[in-house]
């Protein structure tokens, strides 16, 4: 390895990594710099399609970039990273599954919900169908969908700033949790969408810039030899981190869980309503695909890099080191930094998985509160007649309390690892919200009772097998330790909730009535396939 390298194994665990004044100074350098955006963008948001999609102003390269920010979360940087350093090839696997996972959710869904919707998911589902009903189940959906992903962002805060600051005790992590939600509040309420995207973008050029510098460092300090890193990884954690199995292969019960884990990423994403809404902030659908260009190549190539920085984490930093650290598992990509470029480094990559945190946070807030606002409040309980001043009002207020729940389930879910913890939200994505989609969009006989059954069938399956998962309770690594209600063997419960989310909405279509409008599906096929009646006129 290069001699350049800061030799991190001689740190004491649970000693100071890098300067704590050094980390505030950046980390207070990058929130004067979004904040500035966020507060350029709020003068221009007056109405709700500014507030919920940034008035379609966006470019495809600037909606790729941020549909890039929105998706590569805490999870992808911090957790998959410390996947790959601890259990090797079983890590990776997150990062397979992440990405095939996006290419799936734009082959299927993507261009189509954008051409059908016009703010959220609930507008594509409900379109041919009862809308109250259907708006209703969509939202809730939502809503749990956002606050399961935003508490693994929580946490992920929680823990990194832990490292950076050197906070042992839970009290100051759940004082840096709080911080991080307040901000995030501030974000969505003051800059909308366009203030939210510009976050986006902004951490979407810093974190793949950032990862791509590590990984060219870390080349340089093996020398160019891949295959030396590998077997010095392998080598410094004492386990065969190149053979599959160290996680998902003990027993019978693990590889299942693993297999569920994969179903879960690759049709979650699919489902995921923060990152189907970025859809709706371009003004026509060619921009869409040119977004979508963009976000394959800033999302696929930052995927590939996390199986360098996994690896060089196992082999420059150590696992025993990894997982001493304040934050555990979620620390390996800092730590990494530090041996490679020191305390200035440490800062600015820290600055970036903050970036990365604070960014998919607002995403998620802003999107939770549209749901609310438009589809629960506007579509249920004032019928469509809600007057845009009362949705601001409405969505604002969401905002405010989704920040606070979050900032509370957050700090009690500390220390889980956020990659794992994000796999859930996926499984909720999967079994709650992609059947209803894909027939919606696909099944001319679907019916409101298909699609309540699809819904909450998967949503209050997939939340029941949660909570009597070994996640919950059961083992060291649970939530609740003390306690063993584990009734459920797999931690993710995807290969059930989601086949049978599937088949609830069979079940319930021929069961119930038929009561969809013709003329709506007949509108709907013609929307989704072409896009005429949702974007603006353009000059040929």
């Amino acid at each position: 390895m290069g001699d350049w390298l800061i030799n991190i194994n001689e740190l004491v665990p649970g000693e100071q990594v890098g300067s704590t004044v050094l980390n505030m100074v950046v980390f207070g350098v990058f929130i004067v710099i979004t904040m500035t955006l966020v507060l350029r963008a709020s003068k221009s948001t007056k109405s709700t399609k500014d507030f919920y999609t940034g008035g379609s102003s966006f470019t495809g390269p600037q909606n790729g970039f941020a549909i890039a920010g929105d998706y590569l979360s805490a999870a992808s940087f911090l957790g998959i990273a410390g996947a790959i350093a601890i259990n090797g090839y079983d890590g990776f696997l997150y990062s397979i599954g992440f990405l095939v996972a996006w290419l799936v959710a734009l082959m299927l869904v993507a261009e189509l919900m954008r051409n059908t919707g016009r703010f959220t998911m609930a507008d594509v589902l409900s379109f041919r169908l009862n809308q109250r009903p259907v708006r209703m189940a969509a939202a809730l959906a939502t809503l749990a969908v956002c606050l399961f992903y935003l508490i693994a962002q929580m946490a992920g805060a929680g823990g990194l700033v832990a490292l950076l600051l050197n906070i042992d005790d839970s009290t100051g992590q759940a004082i840096v949790v709080a911080v991080v939600g307040l901000l995030m509040i501030v974000y969505v309420l003051v800059g909308g969408m366009k203030g939210t995207t510009y976050v986006q973008m902004v951490k979407a050029v810093l974190l793949v810039g950032g990862v791509l510098i590590m990984c060219i460092l870390v080349l340089v300090a093996a020398r160019g030899n891949f295959s030396a890193l590998l077997g010095e990884a392998v080598a410094n954690s004492g386990k065969d981190l190149l053979q599959p199995g160290l996680q998902y292969g003990a027993t019978e019960t693990s590889k299942l869980d693993f297999v569920s884990l994969s179903i879960a990423l690759v049709f979650g994403t699919a489902g995921l309503p923060h990152v189907l809404m970025r859809f709706y902030t371009v003004p026509t659908a060619k921009e869409a695909r040119r977004s979508v260009t963009w976000a394959i190549v800033l999302i696929g190539g930052f995927y590939l890099f996390t199986l360098v920085l996994g690896f060089g984490a196992a082999a420059m930093v150590g696992p025993e080191v990894i997982k001493a650290a304040p934050g555990g598992v979620n620390s390996a990509a800092p730590l990494l930094a530090f041996a490679l470029g020191g305390e200035i480094f440490l800062g600015i990559i820290s600055a970036v998985a903050f970036a990365t945190i604070l960014a998919v946070v607002a995403g998620l807030a802003i999107t939770a509160s549209a749901s609310f606002a438009h589809d629960i409040y506007n579509g249920v309980i004032k019928h469509g007649k809600a007057t845009e001043k009362d949705q601001l009002r409405v969505s604002r207020i969401t905002v405010v309390v989704i920040g606070l729940v979050s900032i509370v389930m957050g700090i009690g879910a500390m220390g889980q690892n956020i990659a794992f913890l994000v796999a859930l939200a996926f499984a909720i994505a999967a079994s709650a919200n992609l059947p209803t989609i894909l027939y919606s969009l696909f099944w001319k006989r679907f019916n409101t009772t298909g699609a309540l059954c699809s819904m909450y069938g998967g949503l209050i399956t997939t939340l029941v097998l949660i909570a009597l998962s070994p996640a919950v309770s059961g083992s060291e690594k649970s939530m609740i330790s003390s306690v063993d209600f584990s009734l459920f063997p797999l931690s993710n419960p995807g290969i059930v909730s989601i086949p049978l989310a599937f088949l609830l909405g069979i079940i319930g279509t021929f069961l119930g009535k038929k009561d969809e409008f013709p003329e709506r599906r007949i509108e709907m096929e013609v929307r989704s396939l072409t896009g005429v009646g949702v974007e603006k006129t353009i000059s040929h």
